[in-house]
Order: C-alpha cells, then structure tokens, then sequence
C-alpha cells in the first residue's frame, strides 16, 4: 500500500479500537447535526442506573428466547452480531442513530457478505426525535449504456447475464447514500464510523455457522461460473473453506474502505471509481468512469398513513413497499381481519386475498418516479382500496388468473436490514442489497467489492417472471440511469407521535408481506416484537398463484387454506426474511430489539 494510505489506515484503526473500547482515546470534536437531537456520553454505563433523560423509559421484559436484547438508552439489531456490536459502541460513544446505523453498514460489508455491501443499494427511513422523517434513496441504477433487451437471447428469452457477471450489476448507491445522510445528519467523524469496519476486514472476525455455510455455497457458484479469484476471497490462505468459529481477512476489502473512509467521493469520482470502471471494463461490464461520476442518492418525501390508531412512516417509490403495504393494512381495516384470532385459518385467508390483489397493482402500475408516473395517490385511496377488495370470497380462494391490476385515479431473498434507535428517540430502519445472495458472484479483483446483480429487478423481459417469479410490465423496463422496482420496505411505527417500532426484512418481494405480518401482529394483536418475529410467514405475490409458506407454518392453517381452494407451497428455503427490529415496549417505554435468529445469524444490542 501507498505510504500515505497506510498512515491514514493506521489512524483510523486506532479509531476504531477507540470506538469498541480497547483503547482510551480522547473524544474528537465534532460539529453538530442539523435536525437532530444528539445523545451524550455520560449515560455509557449499566442501563439498570436508569435513564436520567427520560425517566419514564424502565427496561422492559427480555424473555427467555435467544436474539433479544433490552435496554433504555439505545438498541441496534441486525443480521451479524459483530456488526450489532459496533453500532451499540457508537451509540454509547455519543453518536446519534445515524452515526451507528453508518457504522453498522460499514461493518455489515465486511462480515455479513451476501448482502451486506459497498457493491449494491437500498432504502434508510430515519425520523429525528423532533418528528422530522426523511426517506433516503441510494438504489442502483442502470448503466448508460444498458438497453431494453440487453439480456434477452435470439429467441427473446432471457439468459443468466441478468443475474451473474459483471452486465448483472446496476451503479452501487451504498457509500453515496450513507454519505448522504452523514451530511444531514451525522454528528460523529465520517473516518470514525468507517473505522471499524475497517478493522474488521483487516484483523478479522470469528465467522459463525450460518455465515460459514452461506459462504461455502457462494464458493461452489463462483467455481461453477468460472469465478476463481472471486472465490479465494470467501476461503482461507490454504483454499479450505471458512469453518465455524474461524477468522477471515478480507486485506483487499480493508484497503477499499480505507479510501473511503478518507472521502466517500472517492468511490464515484476518485482513484477508487478509476479502478473499478477498468475492472468492469475487463470483466466486459457496461460500468463507465460517467456512471460512476453521475450517480446521486436522492431524499424522497416519505409515505405517511394511519392504521387502525397507529402511524405508519415507509418508502415510497422507486419502493413498491409502502405502497403494497398501505392496500393491505387498509384492506385489513376494512375486511375487519383484527376480529378473527391471532394465527387463525380465516384471518390468514383474508390477508392472503388482499395480497394478492395489491402485488397485482405493485407489477403493473409502480416504477421509478424519475421515468414513469406513479399514481400513488390512486393506489392508496380508501375508495379505489375498498372497491378492490369487494371481489374478495371469505369461504374461497380467488383465482390469480382471475385478478387483474385495477385503474386507479392516475397521478432479494438476500437483502438485509437493521434496525438503530438512540437514547434521544432518533431512529433508522435501512434495508440494503446485493438481491440474490453474494449478488453476481463477481469480486472485482483489488478491491474486495462484491458486484450487486440488481439488474435482475428491472423487467428484462416483460410479461415474463424474474429470479423471484415476479411478472412486471412496461414501467419496469431497462433504461439508462433509472432506478429499477424494489421491494424494500424500511417501516417506522408511531403511536401518539412517539416511535412505536422500527421495522424491515429481506427477502425480495416477501420483505413487503413480513412487514405487514409485524404491523398486524403488533397492532391487532398486542403481542411482544419477538413473539411476532418468531411467527411463521405466509406470502401471496398474485403470480404464481401460490401460497409461499415458511416449514414452520400450523399444519392446521395450512389444511385450513387447502380446503378453502389455496394452492400452499412451501418456500424454496425452510425460512424467509430476517427482520432485525426494535420496539419500544408500551407498558414500560423502554427498547427491545430483536434479531431475528431462529432464520440463521443475527445480533440484537441494547444498553
């Protein structure tokens, strides 16, 4: 490495033993946020001293089951414990929820690698204490020089491009977006909260079974596409494979983030953007040193409604999330689904027919705002809702064939989410994604980045399904420098102006319908975050006309949908989605966080 590189490196190393506690550093000054109420410091003790601040916040029951943490200060759930690990040491630090939530992208790029990314894109929803809520978009986008029916064969089928090799990668928007909301609202150095990231790729960690084994099946994909060198990354020095309780380097990955951590520009406009565009070129990718420069995450005005007394805060497009969303807890409200028990046949049976109705609105009528119009306001009136769901048989299953978009008024199984809220009561629900797992498969050599494959997610063909069996039409199309349709839903829940809960999922078009099943979950049924994470999930898409159901789902309610004309098949996998939330506790007002462990991995945090 370059001298000076290493000397930046080395300082920021130590600031990342600063921040985990094993060195005694001095605070570095910092110039204040705008917007947002920051934390202090003095309360980075036990939380059973008590809450100074907010006396009213007592710490609320943990339960017995792993992946639950509680506190009254602040809390951090996430797919990878060290990650979890250095969010909460921001928080006790001083940073506010955005200084942690950075970090914790940061770490989850280095220890959560099929999906935790510099490489791909996503969606932060963040609201300050003071109620200010902002939706922060840095999905991918498409190449200039991408093309309609770049991926379709001589006879108009699609090819494996989309999903494997350098053409399968949208413009990353991870580092853009995290710059841009360190810019409104971070509080802590940029190169402190990259810093332990830093350390993590270069010292290591200790890998756990489910990333060990995630990581032993993304070797066998890389060998089987010719991706040797991409490989090596995910094995140790001697090419066996990472077992359990193992460290693994990523050095490569290290120095990328070193350069970063002195100025994030330099992944879009720098010596790091350079490199990458001529290792695309290389690898006959369509990335150019112009996409790279153009780039922009955007703020977007995010979704508000109000559900059954509760307020509800989500993404808009170029998420289809809120809006899938929003049809389904309106049709909930009105189909009175609240009356039928917790977990009952009839209850899942009404929600099941809603969904498949506002997925069938999702494929036909939402895109990017920037190239389509969007009839949001049609898509989530009361009056469009309700006549919707009107064709909806309590005793029979719809045909899908059946089901068509409606007209209203006009106007990744591997993602990843995680959760941040801090003692002030800011908090950050970010959903972030390579979309399939370890995305393209692609490493570009030098620099540890893992492509995104997110390509996939536009309609490269059409009419015709994707990896996730989605069937989009028209306004999903490929076209340069447009954001393709995402599922992500990053989810605030507000009750009385107070924050409620913060909630997410990956799990491709499955991450809208885990949602709801918290929401529902938490408001209709009052039960506990991790009761509600733990339950079985169902999905409906509209097409295939399937219902997609967890292994773990009732026996009981899966006869119950059968005999009422269902067609139930169970997912691919035995889990889906990994909802790593936080709640804050109704009786008590203090934080419980839930890593949703009992699906593989995870940490939650909490003090």
């Amino acid at each position: 490495m370059h001298r000076s590189r290493l000397a930046r490196a080395e300082r920021l190393l130590r600031g990342a033993w600063c921040a985990i506690g094993l060195l005694a550093c001095a605070p570095a000054a910092t110039p204040a946020a705008a917007h947002l109420q920051t934390p202090t410091a003095s309360h980075a003790d036990a939380a059973s001293s008590g809450n100074a601040r907010h006396p009213q916040r007592q710490l609320p029951a943990a339960g017995t089951e792993p992946g639950v943490a509680v506190g009254i200060h602040g809390a951090v759930a996430s797919a990878e414990s060290h990650a979890s690990a250095v969010g909460l040491a921001v928080l006790k630090s001083g940073g506010n929820a955005v200084d942690a939530a950075i970090a914790v992208a940061f770490a989850l790029a280095v220890t959560h690698p099929s999906a935790g990314n510099l490489g791909g894109g996503g969606f932060m929803l963040l609201r300050t204490a003071a109620g200010e809520s902002v939706a922060i978009d840095y999905r991918e986008t498409a190449p200039l020089a991408a093309t309609r029916d770049m991926y379709l064969d001589a006879h108009g089928e699609m090819t494996k491009a989309s999903v494997l090799g350098a053409r399968a990668a949208g413009i990353p928007g991870t580092v853009a977006g995290l710059e841009l909301a360190h810019a409104r609202f971070g509080t802590k150095p940029w190169a402190d909260l990259v810093a332990s990231a830093i350390a993590l790729a270069r010292d290591g960690h200790a890998v756990d079974a489910d990333h060990a084994q995630s990581m032993a099946k993304a070797v066998e994909k890389m060998r089987a596409a010719g991706f040797e060198s991409s490989a090596r990354i995910y094995l140790n020095a001697d090419g066996s494979m990472v077992e359990a309780g193992q460290t693994w380097k990523q050095p490569e990955l290290a120095n990328t983030l070193a350069e970063i951590a002195v100025t994030a520009r330099t992944f879009y406009s720098g010596p790091l953007a350079e490199r990458l565009a001529a290792q695309m070129q290389a690898q006959a990718g369509l990335w150019t040193r112009q996409d790279l420069a153009e780039y922009r995450a955007r703020e977007r005005t995010a979704l508000h409604f109000s559900y059954l007394g509760h307020e509800v805060i989500t993404m808009p497009p170029p998420s289809a999330g809120g809006i899938v969303m929003r049809q389904i807890l309106l049709a909930s409200e009105l189909l009175e689904i609240r009356k039928y028990p917790y977990r009952s046949v009839q209850a899942q049976h009404l929600y099941l027919e809603a969904t498949r109705r506002a997925y069938a609105d999702r494929n036909a009528w939402v895109g990017d705002p920037d190239f389509v119009n969007v009839p949001v306001a049609g898509l989530l009136d009361p009056e469009y809702i309700r006549a919707r769901m009107q064709t909806i048989d309590p005793a029979h299953a719809t045909a899908s064939s059946t089901v068509s978009a409606g007209a209203p008024r006009q106007e990744s199984p591997q993602t990843t989410h995680f959760s941040v809220v801090d003692d002030a009561g800011n908090a950050v629900s970010n959903t972030f994604t390579l979309n399939t797992g370890f995305g393209a498969k692609l490493v570009l050599e030098g620099t540890g980045i893992l492509l995104n494959d997110e390509m996939d997610d536009f309609a490269g063909n059409p009419g015709k399904p994707n990896v996730y069996g989605l069937v989009q039409g028209e306004r999903n199309k490929i076209e340069p420098k447009k954001r393709m349709l995402s599922s992500m839903t990053p989810t605030l829940l507000l009750k009385d102006g107070a924050l409620r809960a913060v909630l997410g999922s990956p799990g491709g078009p499955t991450i809208t319908t885990t949602v709801v099943q918290l929401v529902r979950a938490l408001v209709d049924y009052g039960v506990t975050l991790d009761v509600a994470v733990r339950a079985p999930r169902l999905h409906h898409q509209w097409l295939p006309d399937n219902v997609f159901v967890e292994a773990a789902v009732e026996p009981e309610i899966v006869a119950g949908l059968e005999a009422l004309g269902h067609k139930v098949k169970p997912f691919d996998e035995p889990h889906v989605g990994h909802a790593d939330c936080i709640e804050v506790d109704p009786t008590t007002h203090g934080y419980r966080a839930v890593a949703d462990v009992t699906r593989g991995g995870g940490g939650a945090q909490a003090y």
